[in-house]
């Protein structure tokens, strides 16, 4: 019994294509725009000259695989790319070398109310919504487009799958740092930290991913009223630690004390023998506090008031007294400085 010849026949014996399937196949013509590629059936591909690294060493008989980007072009010839088969062959190489507690990053694609997705290959990659960050998440939505870095909890090579935690991830970078952190600290020690909320009585300051604490009055030796107008949240400043607690977890940190105090200033202006005018501010049992025209305060002892043989300060000076004085003395460290009364002021 004879056949008809039968060109619909004929035609399902070729090949068919698909967006998104890999086939091997070979260069058999190249073209100043690209090159066409037999991948077998009646239709050859092709593949533009963008889609390879390096076009000029392309040449015919080259063999490798493809991947579909488009059924037909202008020209009725598919579309192909060899960058996307080599991408793929290289992703899912990677997507086998991991083990459950393997690191890796990827973009996310998708997300619903059960996690986020993507892809690595043809490995599908899940996270669920309470694995995604140790922050409360909001709106997952937000993570579309964007890297995650995760650690692998459940893998499957033979369903091609894997379930990963970015939260396990963050908590283990989290308790590492913090060791390294508490490693590391130590009274006096300059550091720099993140302002991240401002309170009314002073600042919680974020120094290598561990929060610490800076108060009101370690901000200035001036007075401050408003913590915000010394410093700002989100801005980055330089610290000197000046309290630690280890077993509760507390860092006490200090502006003013990277500052010299102005007291010590005023001090170090001074020239021990030299002669300046002042006020009397406060009366002691023994002697006198006197304020320089500089701000600089020191004590005058009744013995340097007078050659006199009095225990009673009150028969020299009083307060508000204007008087000169001579610096017989100052410690710059302890912020202290002794003078003698050389005369009254009219």
């Amino acid at each position: 019994m004879s056949e008809e010849f039968n060109l619909d026949l004929i035609d399902k014996t070729f090949t068919s294509y698909k967006k998104g399937q890999m086939f091997d196949g070979v260069v058999v013509l190249k073209r100043d725009d690209g090159v066409i590629f037999n991948i077998g059936g009646k239709n050859d591909a092709f593949i533009p000259a963008n889609d390879f690294d390096d076009f000029s060493a392309v040449k015919i008989g080259d063999r490798f695989p493809v991947i579909i980007t488009k059924q037909k072009n202008e020209e009725g010839l598919i579309e192909a790319s060899m960058r996307m088969a080599r991408d793929l062959k290289i992703a899912n190489q990677n997507a086998q070398t991991l083990r459950l507690g393997s690191k890796f990053t990827f973009v996310v694609t998708d997300v619903n109310n059960s996690g986020v997705h993507s892809k690595m290959g043809d490995y599908k990659i899940f996270v669920p919504a309470g694995e995604v960050s140790l922050k409360f998440v909001k709106d997952l939505k937000s993570f579309v487009g964007k890297q995650l870095e995760v650690v692998v909890t459940e893998i499957n090579h033979e369903k091609k799958e894997i379930v990963a935690s970015a939260k396990l991830l963050q908590e283990q970078i989290k308790v590492a740092t913090e060791n390294n952190f508490w490693n590391s600290i130590f009274i006096n020690k300059v550091v720099k930290g993140k302002v991240k909320k401002i309170m009314p009585y002073g600042a919680f300051v974020e120094v290598d991913g561990v929060d610490c604490f800076v108060h009101i009055s370690n901000l200035s030796y001036d007075k401050v009223e408003n913590v915000g107008d010394v410093i700002k949240e989100g801005e980055e400043y330089t610290f000197r630690v000046v309290n630690l607690d280890r077993e509760n977890k507390k860092v006490e940190l200090s502006l003013k004390a990277l500052l010299e105090d102005p007291k010590i200033t005023r001090i170090k202006e001074l020239q021990v023998g030299g002669v300046y005018k002042g006020v009397v501010v406060k009366l002691l049992r023994f002697g006198a506090i006197v304020k320089l025209e500089n701000g600089a305060t020191g004590l005058l002892h009744i013995q340097n008031c007078t050659e006199n043989k009095t225990k009673n300060i009150y028969e020299l000076v009083k307060v508000d007294d204007e008087v000169e004085v001579e610096v017989l003395d100052k410690d710059e460290e302890e912020g202290k400085v002794s003078f003698k009364l050389t005369k009254f002021m009219d």
